[in-house]
């Protein structure tokens, strides 16, 4: 349960990271270091720092340049992979399309999702079959964004496996059924400034937040921010707002809905928005490490005896629980 904490944890999950596949991982002091800050972490945030984790910073940084490329072309060149429910809900949206809670977000984005062969999940993925839109202007941008999602999975991976050790769960407890095939997301997202003269109607500049207080769906998020900016903030147990300032080379990492569920509550899936006061647009990439798309997530046993013997939080099937909320949240 997220705690009155001031700030957000640094971990280098380097010795996790070198040691990921060693059967006899845990009983490494460095390794157990690293699975005790990211329990504690989890425990009193939902979210952390995480850096260490080998991905390359030219990457991250490219990453956020060849977005910044996209979204600063013209209107009708972004529209040419608009999203709809016929695209699989993939693609372009503009500003005020997203909504959270009723309330339109001041950002635009690309979305993009696994691929799925159709008909594998039956009518329980109908709705996210597709393919995704990737845009043509710049033209290495599909190619760099699937080699940043390959290594955000394999990433994802081995924090989950430091995670299930912090459990006190076997390394690999959130493989197989759980995550053994995850699902993924990738939201590409632009926050312009916030006035008259970037032609934002009156109705969203009054609104002023570029993502509305919310949580995420799946396991773990792993966010890649600019580096100037300081828009995201996390809120505390006391209700405070607190900010997530950037640090060059780390992500910013948080759990979601369906690792709350895993541990019955014991890690919170932390309320978390975006405000963009600054005078420069922002770019945002987040990717989102999920379980696999069929499987029925519900409290592990020992985090229910953890947590007083009770299940606190209903099963929930991820992929149905991703089609109820993609499929509300968007004016189109």
């Amino acid at each position: 349960m997220a705690t009155g904490f001031k700030s957000l944890p640094l971990i280098d999950i380097s010795p996790l990271m070198e040691r990921w596949d060693d059967p006899n991982m845990a009983n490494d002091e460095d390794v157990a270091e690293v699975v005790r800050q990211l329990d504690q972490a989890c425990r009193e945030a939902g979210f952390f720092y995480l850096k260490g984790h080998g991905i390359p910073d030219a990457l991250i940084n490219q990453i956020r340049s060849i977005s910044r490329h996209f979204f600063h072309l013209p209107y009708e060149e972004k529209l040419k992979i608009k999203l709809s429910a016929a695209t699989g809900f993939r693609g372009y949206q503009r500003v005020g399309e997203n909504i959270t809670k009723g309330v339109p977000d001041m950002h635009e984005a690309i979305d993009c999702y696994r691929e799925m062969t159709p008909g594998i999940y039956g009518s329980l993925g109908e709705v996210m079959e597709g393919c995704n839109n990737w845009p043509n202007d710049p033209p290495n941008f599909k190619l760099l964004m699937e080699e940043y999602i390959s290594l955000c999975t394999d990433l994802s991976r081995k924090v989950m496996r430091g995670i299930a050790l912090a459990l006190g769960e076997a390394v690999d407890a959130f493989e197989g059924k759980v995550a053994g095939d995850p699902f993924w997301v990738l939201r590409i997202i632009g926050y312009p400034v916030v006035s008259q003269e970037n032609n934002i109607p009156k109705s969203l500049a009054e609104v002023d937040i570029g993502c509305g207080a919310h949580t995420d769906y799946g396991l773990l998020t792993l966010v890649n921010q600019d580096d100037d900016i300081t828009a995201l903030e996390v809120r505390n147990s006391k209700g405070e707002w607190i900010s997530a300032e950037p640090i060059p080379g780390a992500f910013v990492c948080n759990i979601g809905d369906m690792l709350k569920i895993l541990t019955n509550g014991l890690y919170e899936s932390t309320l978390h928005r975006v405000i963009n006061k600054s005078p420069k647009y922002r770019i945002c990439v987040a990717y989102f490490f999920e379980p696999n798309f069929d499987s029925a997530i519900e409290p592990l046993d020992s985090c229910v005896e953890k947590t007083g013997g009770t299940k606190k939080l209903q099963e929930a099937v991820y992929g149905k629980h991703l089609v109820s909320k993609v499929t509300t949240n968007f004016v189109m």
